[in-house]
């Protein structure tokens, strides 16, 4: 018989491995028991980014899982989803996932830095700024970086800019398209 909802950390535990599989980590569950039916959002992400294809597949099987376990409630509603733009970058896989897109950076000096990211590896992340009529590459510690947002791009980004944040660099052969 159905006892209630899970906790976050069942939810990760039996949904984390399943989410692995496909490329995917749980980020967070948000499970909210005031509305009716109960709602368990999955917050998930990977370096590809989440489409509807690959959420629905997830959703099916995240529910599959969840109906198995008896003391589940099977009235729940389950919403597998994207940490979307406006989580912080905090993290130096926050930054490579965000590779291609642009952001604005609030420095621990005080300063403020807009551009692209590019490449992020060993603590550095790079970003596409513009100088003057030019764009160059400056190299950023993410311990400088106090605060970093994706910014929201209504136009296709400058191809030059958009090159340079996704070029392949040195050995690495890894390339982000992005769409808008």
């Amino acid at each position: 018989m159905a006892t209630g909802l899970p906790s976050q950390t069942q939810v990760i535990e039996l949904l984390g491995g399943e989410f692995a599989r496909a490329g995917y980590e749980i980020e967070d569950v948000v499970i909210d028991s005031r509305t009716r039916p109960p709602r368990i959002t999955v917050i998930a992400d990977g370096d590809t980014a989440l489409d509807l294809d690959t959420i629905a597949t997830l959703s099916r099987s995240a529910s599959a899982l969840l109906d198995d376990v008896d003391d589940i409630d099977d009235r729940y509603v389950l919403e597998v989803s994207s940490p979307g733009i406006d989580r912080p970058l905090t993290t130096e896989k926050h930054f490579r996932r965000a590779r291609g897109r642009k952001v604005e950076l609030a420095l621990a000096n005080g300063s403020q830095l807009t551009g692209r990211v590019g490449e992020t590896r060993d603590g550095t992340t790079s970003l596409v700024v513009r100088h003057g009529r030019e764009w160059t590459i400056r190299e950023v510690p993410l311990v400088d970086i106090a605060k970093a947002v994706v910014q929201v791009e209504f136009s296709p980004p400058n191809e030059a800019e958009l090159a340079l944040a996704t070029e392949v660099i040195g050995d690495r052969a890894d390339r982000t398209e992005v769409g808008t």
